[in-house]
């Protein structure tokens, strides 16, 4: 079964019960990987990557961003620049 057979399935028993329809597969997709990409930032501000300096000083290191990888899943996904 998939999301559309499930979905037609979940609409036939809510009209059955007097219900509103559930929404549409996939409606809430991008608002929930906002939401977990930002508990994430909020939960991990301090991560960073790169090299262990063993006690030797450093100028810059950059913040990590684990998500970067996610995010480029999703933009070949969805076909967007």
């Amino acid at each position: 079964m998939n999301a559309l057979h499930q979905h037609l399935l979940d609409s036939a028993r809510a009209a059955h019960h007097g219900e509103p329809a559930p929404p549409l597969p996939g409606t809430h997709d991008l608002a929930t990987l906002r939401a977990a990409l930002t508990h994430h930032r909020e939960t991990h501000p301090h991560e960073t990557h790169g090299r262990a300096t063993h006690g030797r000083a450093t100028r810059h290191r950059e913040t990590r961003r684990p998500v970067a990888g996610l995010r480029r899943r999703l933009r070949d996904w969805f076909g967007r620049p």
